[in-house]
């Protein structure tokens, strides 16, 4: 159930805030928004604002003519005397893996090529009100993980380790976990050479994984002795990955209460500390240190959010900000289909100084569709081997 609830939760929270942005981005340049979308069809719920109010229609399966179909199952109408509408559909759909926002006069991936050229659609807006608009979804990602960054450290305030060498919590698969170590536990000597603080403890084992050590701990006031092999552990660097060794644990901390603007700075550090992480994983995909198989989908992503809920809110919406800052790099990437491909379409028009024929942009935008169908098959392939594997 964990599973459940924090993936749609990570997911229907960044998802909306990314379509935010875009409708918010329309609607202040004056675009007719005709569709806000969170999920992908069969439509669920929708609200679709017109004068007067607003007309409410829920959807399920039902029988007509001799066969089960998605239809609706109850409409109401919702009256506000006076109320000019917007004609805007408002739709909670079924499947929860996207959102889009459908504009007045956008050719995009509904391949809808109805364009009358008229003041409020899409098309016939200037160079930069197309692009705010379109860029206006990663800028609201963006916001979205400084926010979670910046509330986190203002809640929780700023870690400090304990200078001394007690572990205060261990990795998953943890060896010293699974060899009898536990939180508390204060590390003296580690294959005969002792111990005083956590910079001696690390520079005893960033050189030896796969390795055997003898590691004595003091619990309370007595002394115990524990035989086991170090693991590796992968580290950026400048280079690449690095492999170190470790025994899975990691110091005790103390949290300082923190300022409204050191919080604000942490938040603003952790944001440009994740773009870099992002940008490190596809040099690696580059170089070749890591292949297609290491990215994760959906399902790892909701894996991932069920062991960051069981640890706690603070993980959960840690988690929440990493991944947020994940979706906002993908977008602005020039790819057909992303906002970023229709920015640079956008662009190439401005440079050649003339529109794309619609033949042409459809033709950009199947490629688009084909190759994010193409890494999207390649992620749950992954997902699913990681499931049986």
């Amino acid at each position: 159930m964990i599973f459940i609830w924090s993936t749609a939760l990570v997911i229907g929270i960044l998802v909306f805030v990314h379509e935010l942005g875009h409708y918010l981005a329309a609607r202040s340049v004056g675009v007719r928004v005709e569709k806000f979308s969170i999920g992908f069809p069969p439509r669920f719920f929708t609200i679709t604002s017109i004068d007067g109010g607003f007309d409410i229609t829920f959807f399920f399966f039902r029988y007509k003519g001799g066969s089960l179909k998605w239809l609706p199952i109850f409409s109401t109408h919702l009256g506000i005397k006076g109320r000019k509408g917007t004609n805007t559909e408002y739709v909670i759909a079924l499947i929860p893996l996207g959102g889009y926002v459908k504009m007045a006069g956008s050719l995009d991936e509904s391949f809808d090529t109805e364009i009358t050229g008229s003041s409020d659609e899409f098309s016939s807006k200037t160079v930069l009100q197309k692009i705010w608009i379109l860029s206006a979804g990663v800028i609201m990602n963006i916001i979205t993980a400084f926010v979670i960054f910046t509330g986190i450290t203002l809640f929780q305030g700023i870690p400090e380790a304990n200078e001394g060498s007690f572990i205060g919590a261990f990795a998953q698969n943890s060896p010293a976990k699974i060899a009898g170590l536990e939180i508390g536990d204060e590390i003296t000597s580690i294959n005969g050479i002792e111990v005083y603080n956590w910079s001696d403890l690390v520079k005893i084992l960033r050189p030896i994984p796969n390795t055997g050590v003898e590691i004595e701990v003091l619990r309370g006031d007595k002394n115990f002795n524990f035989s086991f092999d170090t693991y590796e552990i992968p580290i950026p660097s400048e280079s690449g990955i690095d492999t170190i060794g470790g025994i899975g644990i990691s110091p005790q901390y103390v949290y300082l209460p923190a300022s409204f603007n050191n919080s604000v700075s942490r938040g603003f550090f952790n944001t440009i500390r994740s773009f870099g992480l992002i940008t490190l994983t596809f040099k690696m995909l580059a170089s070749g240190q890591a292949t297609l198989k290491d990215l994760g989908g959906p399902i790892m992503i909701g894996q991932i959010a069920g062991e960051t809920a069981r640890a706690g809110w603070i993980p959960l919406f840690n988690f929440m900000a990493l991944i947020s800052i994940n979706l906002a790099f993908l977008n602005i990437l020039p790819v057909p289909g992303l906002d970023g491909g229709h920015i640079f379409i956008i662009l190439i028009e401005t440079i050649i100084r003339r529109p794309l024929s619609i033949k042409s942009r459809m033709v950009i935008q199947q490629i688009g569709m084909v190759l994010l169908l193409g890494l999207m098959f390649t992620v749950m392939f992954n997902d699913i081997g990681r499931l049986f594997n």
